[in-house]
């Protein structure tokens, strides 16, 4: 059987601790999109750990963790982030890579310094991890397979081919060091030799595994509405958020996903140096932290991520953490009509807005464990949401 957990607004929902709490009862965990720009804290016995590339169930010896073939795969990343656990007495965990994953490489990260720092003011917010230009080049089919590291000749041409054309930007773009093809090369026979303990036929493994009845939990990444289709665009990420992508980046049947978590937080975040386009945007941003009320989009987001997106078949609602005091929006109106359903950015960018004093902002709703144990302004809000779940949020 196959579960997914997704985040139903954009990311920070608490999923580590919703995939956390499910892989108990899972056989393998795979991470499915995204790469290190974002990532999951979990609590446990070990002490408190924030994974950006693993999977959540890296902490139970009965679980396999995957990095499937739609992960941005960041390998010195990776590696680091593996010795990072085990170093704190956590045992070695069961790790698969898909041969079919592709790679983050130097220049990604450059490239998404370089053209965050040619937007200036108007920048995305970027990571700078390199998601997106890893990304565009995965879909200019110029990226680089996991399974092109252990072909010597291939690598060799590919390097020189792509690296000539990377210079070209570097030099007449973003006036920048050229790459040394040279020097790539030896970098990709070091993640070559870092990589190969891990590398499997992820989609084979999972066919067998699927067959033998094991069960399976889908680890996303991020939120609804940082989808590049179906979210806020262009404020958004560069791989589907959504649990339907978890087939595609897992590489299983969509059909056999049959239970869909989709987490929301009563009060939530966004990261983003650029305003957000939505009404409330202006009124709510913070420095680079733009903090929405639970009330913000509640209705529409929540409609749009489990309607529109066929997210849900469960929702859960984490208790939020945060301590600072804000104003929420209560809906958004045009033409003197409340909206009940997420609209595009330059729908959104044309709304009035209708703002109301929270007045829990200054309280921290860390710790509750029951709907009753919240604050009253959030159990209010979650009122129409028919959440069946609440998850301790001690992040």
């Amino acid at each position: 059987m196959v579960k997914a957990v997704v985040g139903a607004n954009w990311g920070d929902e608490g999923k580590g601790k919703i995939t956390d709490m499910l892989a108990r009862e899972a056989d393998i965990v795979i991470r499915f999109q995204g790469g290190a720009n974002a990532g999951h804290t979990i609590v446990n016995n070990y002490g408190k750990f924030a994974l950006h590339t693993l999977p959540s169930g890296v902490f139970y010896n009965h679980t396999t963790s995957i990095i499937g073939n739609g992960v941005a795969l960041n390998i010195p990343i990776l590696m680091d982030e593996i010795k990072s656990i085990t170093d704190r007495n956590v045992p070695m965990p069961k790790i698969l890579v898909s041969d079919r994953a592709q790679i983050v490489m130097p220049y990604h990260v450059l490239f998404d310094q370089y053209e965050e720092e040619r937007l200036g003011g108007k920048s995305f917010g970027s990571t700078k991890s390199g998601i997106a230009p890893f990304y565009s080049d995965k879909y200019a089919k110029i990226g680089f397979q996991v399974s092109e590291l252990f072909d010597e000749e291939l690598l060799k041409e590919k390097v020189e081919r792509v690296t000539e054309q990377k210079n070209v930007i570097l030099e007449h773009l973003y006036h920048k060091p050229a790459i040394v093809p040279a020097e790539l090369l030896d970098t990709l026979r070091e993640y070559r030799d870092m990589i190969r303990p891990y590398v499997c036929d992820v989609s084979a493994y999972l066919d067998e595994a699927l067959r033998a009845g094991k069960n399976v939990l889908l680890e996303g990444q991020l939120g609804t509405l940082k989808d590049p289709d179906h979210g806020i665009y262009p404020m958004v990420t560069s791989s589907s958020t959504l649990a339907a992508y978890g087939a595609i980046g897992a590489g299983i049947p969509p059909y056999e996903i049959k239970e869909i978590y989709t987490v929301c937080k009563v009060w939530r975040l966004i990261n983003s140096h650029a305003a957000v386009e939505t009404a409330e945007s202006t009124v709510l941003r913070q420095d680079a932290r733009d903090v929405w009320g639970g009330l913000t989009a509640w209705r529409p987001s929540m409609a749009a991520a489990c309607r529109e997106r066929q997210m849900s078949v469960l929702r859960c609602l984490t208790c939020s953490d945060i301590s600072t005091r804000y104003q929420c929006a209560r809906d958004m109106r045009s033409t003197g009509k409340s909206r009940r359903s997420f609209l595009s950015r330059q729908s959104l960018v044309r709304q009035s807005r209708s703002l109301q004093h929270c007045p829990d902002g200054r309280r921290t709703f860390g710790g509750s464990e029951t709907m009753r144990s919240c604050p009253r302004t959030a159990a209010d809000m979650s009122s129409s949401s028919r959440s069946r779940l609440v998850i301790r949020s001690r992040s």
